[in-house]
């Protein structure tokens, strides 16, 4: 895993630059995983409006789980319109580099500057979501691994009503489905083989 350069997050409309993070995406051998992979895969293959929001039947989101400098903990979020605790993230809007996306939505969930995302993905998960005054519709994740700075202070916007750093152990008490889980458990584990920051 390498921290993504500027020159790495660029802005895309290609849907065929989302087809290559969903392909370069991480599967440390987790068959649920694969699963989800193929999935994504097929749906981007038949769905040109993946990226936007109106693909009423789903479309791509990307995420970042935001851990601590000490590599201990994770940033969680409660959604306001959900109410559940999530790990920031967010409709892809026609961005096609998820993992710029997923960079912007760490930074305007958190208001934390200086997160540093990696690359290639970390994990991927399709669950559906049944926000109010919505049709129930799947959203198609396509997960990062962001560090976040020494001494990183969040303070969450408008789209959630609270925020907490978690341990892996303490995650239980915020609800986690088993996306999250095995989100939490394979970025604590990344993390700990990355360089210390210089």
């Amino acid at each position: 895993m390498e921290p993504l350069r500027p020159a790495d997050l660029t802005a895309s409309r290609s849907l065929r630059r989302a087809r290559e993070e969903l392909t370069a995406a991480l599967s440390l051998d987790d068959p649920v995983v694969e699963a989800f992979r193929a999935r994504m895969l097929a749906f981007v293959d038949t769905h040109a409006d993946a990226l936007l929001r109106s693909c009423a039947p789903g479309h791509l989101t990307s995420s970042a789980l935001v851990v601590d400098a000490a590599r201990e903990r994770v940033l969680v979020l409660e959604h306001r319109k959900l109410r559940r605790w999530f790990q920031p993230g967010g409709h892809a809007d026609g961005e096609a580099n998820l993992a710029a996306s997923a960079l912007r939505e760490a930074s305007e969930e958190s208001g934390i500057d200086g997160l540093v995302v990696f690359g290639p993905a970390i994990d991927l998960d399709i669950h559906e979501v049944r926000p109010p005054a919505e049709a129930p519709h799947d959203h198609l994740d396509v997960r990062y691994l962001v560090l976040a700075p020494a001494g990183a202070v969040a303070a969450h916007n408008h789209e959630s009503t609270g925020q907490a750093w978690v341990t892996e152990s303490q995650l239980d008490g915020y609800g986690p489905d088993a996306g999250l889980r095995r989100l939490v458990r394979r970025g604590l584990a990344l993390a700990a083989t990355l360089p210390a920051a210089r």
